[in-house]
């Protein structure tokens, strides 16, 4: 497909994906048409067999991205805005349920819908460079795309609350201390090295990546017998596939497997 304001690659063999939100003059700020173009994006990544990690990253070194435009906003009406919004919660939800891991790549600022957009990711590869905050409420506004539920999961209440009623910005360093990034490298390597992380993954089973993650994302939002119970799922889903039964073969003959996903 043609994007407006994404780029998107895919390694030699199509496994890895990479997903560049590329408007680097506005900081890859978030407009009507890169909403449209993220929806499109990740809807056709549902299904998508061929898939097995993406890296999601911003163009240039400065952001990112920094969140919705909010120069195109002033002028809309208050229903202009709620359409929009719809289409940038749709986008969201696509990339949280994405069925493959997704690496965001952060260099320089990661703000407002941006950060949001970081943390629907699977985890964060971030620059020494990188700066993260969700500063709606500075504007009146209000971390429209699961930074209230995501942000608290993933760094405690207290923390999350703090970041969301000041508004304040987190560096790279502190991201890292308190478990927002995964990964802290120099300045101009994140996406490198996402991208490693993403080519591991790739050499892995599929099918059991993609059940690892549903078994995780559904487990987490329910009690301990119940994730259980998904996670015999998943197994038993995993267990009787070609890829298991080559995976053991290989083992077993001392080589690597190649996995084709059935």
């Amino acid at each position: 497909m043609t994007y407006r304001h994404l780029l998107v690659e895919r390694s030699a063999d199509g496994h890895v994906v990479t997903v560049t939100l590329n408007r680097p003059e506005q900081m890859n700020a978030m407009n009507t048409a890169m909403g449209e173009d993220l929806l499109a994006c990740f809807d056709a990544l549902q299904h998508d067999r061929d898939a097995r990690a993406v890296v999601f990253t911003g163009a240039g070194d400065r952001a990112f991205c920094a969140g919705g435009d909010l120069k195109e906003r002033n002028e809309m009406t208050d229903e202009t805005w709620r359409a929009q919004h719809v289409i940038f919660e749709r986008a969201a939800s696509r990339v949280l349920k994405c069925p493959v891991p997704v690496i965001a790549a952060v260099e320089g600022f990661a703000l407002a819908g941006g950060c949001e957009l970081a943390v629907l990711s699977d985890f964060i590869v971030a620059s020494e460079t990188a700066v993260f905050g969700v500063p709606e409420t500075t504007l009146a506004i209000f971390p429209g795309i699961g930074g209230t539920q995501l942000l608290p999961r993933i760094l405690g209440a207290p923390l999350a609350k703090e970041l969301i009623f000041t508004g304040r910005r987190m560096k790279a360093d502190e991201a890292k201390a308190v478990g927002l990034v995964n990964h802290l490298v120099p300045k101009g390597q994140a996406r490198a090295r996402a991208l490693e992380i993403a080519e591991t993954i790739a050499k892995n089973g599929p099918i059991a990546v993609r059940q690892a993650k549903k078994a995780i994302a559904y487990g987490l939002e329910t009690d301990l017998e119940t994730g259980m119970i998904l996670a015999i799922e998943a197994y038993n889903a995993t267990v009787v596939t070609e890829d298991r039964r080559e995976g053991v073969r290989a083992f077993n003959e001392k080589r690597k497997p190649r996995f084709k996903g059935q």
